[in-house]
């Protein structure tokens, strides 16, 4: 016969176990709201430097929200295009830590994290000898999308991107400079990634078409929500894109300020560029218009 103390422990054991379970799941979900609610890309003490030695980006500490588009604004060599390339680890820091999606960049596989970042570059990188279409499926190929399905997902995109979905059969070098813009950011979306990386995507462009560009860019935003980080050395693009501004110099960041903020800015180098670009305070009265 099962005594009273028998009984009394395994009530007691069963109990210890189950408080345990609930522990660890308090701890699991506190990890989860943590990493959704948490910026979508953080930079922690992060250095590069060249194989020479040469310090090309110096203690960035920097969050990109979710949702937001965060322009990286800063002349040539400041360091805002290999900010973005250890994001999708193209370049890998000397020391620091970057966090994509509240893990460790380095500890993810770097296909992987890569498939889940779009990415849009100023010469595009469309390959030549594809169609428009198979250049917009490329990650969802990759991923092992049945064709159908990648066919509707190209339908879909260069709708969304203001393109005639006659154009999937065409080539590359059939189309204007921004009509290959606009693949390349559907290619970027194709997969539906969460980020989205843009160095300087609009700045070989002339200016009614950039000007296009731009807007039809807001519009996607405002339907899809991604976490955008741009790159520009235009003030002008920047206030009218930016949820924020990351102005950098010399491998170093120097502020982040709203576009209202920039503008009104006493920091020295932040109203240099305002009075070099003088027209700026209409892009900003205009964002989206």
């Amino acid at each position: 016969m099962t005594s009273y103390a028998q009984v009394k422990r395994v009530a007691l054991g069963q109990a210890r176990s189950m408080q345990r379970s609930a522990l660890n799941l308090i701890c699991l979900a506190t990890m989860e709201r943590d990493a959704t609610n948490g910026p979508a890309i953080e930079f922690r003490d992060v250095t590069y430097d060249l194989p020479n030695g040469q310090r090309v980006l110096a203690s960035l500490n920097l969050g990109v929200q979710r949702g937001e588009i965060l322009v990286l604004l800063g002349r040539s060599g400041s360091g805002k295009t290999t900010t973005l390339k250890l994001i999708n680890r193209l370049l890998s820091p000397t020391s620091g830590e970057i966090r994509v999606e509240g893990k460790a960049a380095s500890a993810e596989d770097v296909v992987r994290l890569r498939r889940r970042i779009g990415y849009v570059i100023q010469e595009i990188g469309l390959f030549p000898h594809y169609t428009v279409e198979r250049n917009i499926g490329l990650v969802p190929s990759i991923e092992g999308w049945p064709q159908e399905k990648i066919h509707t997902r190209a339908t879909e995109l260069l709708q969304m991107v203001g393109l005639d979905a006659q154009l999937a059969l065409r080539y590359p070098h059939q189309l204007s400079g921004g009509q290959r813009q606009r693949v390349g950011v559907a290619r970027a979306l194709a997969a539906d990634p969460q980020i989205l990386l843009m160095d300087e995507p609009f700045g070989a462009l002339d200016p009614l078409t950039r000007d296009e560009l731009q807007r039809e860019f807001l519009s996607l935003q405002r339907r899809l929500h991604k976490t955008v980080v741009f790159v520009t050395h235009d003030l002008n693009e920047a206030l009218r894109l930016g949820s924020r501004i990351a102005l950098m110099e010399a491998g170093t960041l120097v502020t982040v300020l709203s576009p209202a903020d920039f503008l009104r800015s006493n920091n020295p180098l932040a109203a240099a560029y305002v009075r070099a670009f003088g027209s700026g305070l209409d892009s900003a009265a205009n964002r989206g218009a």
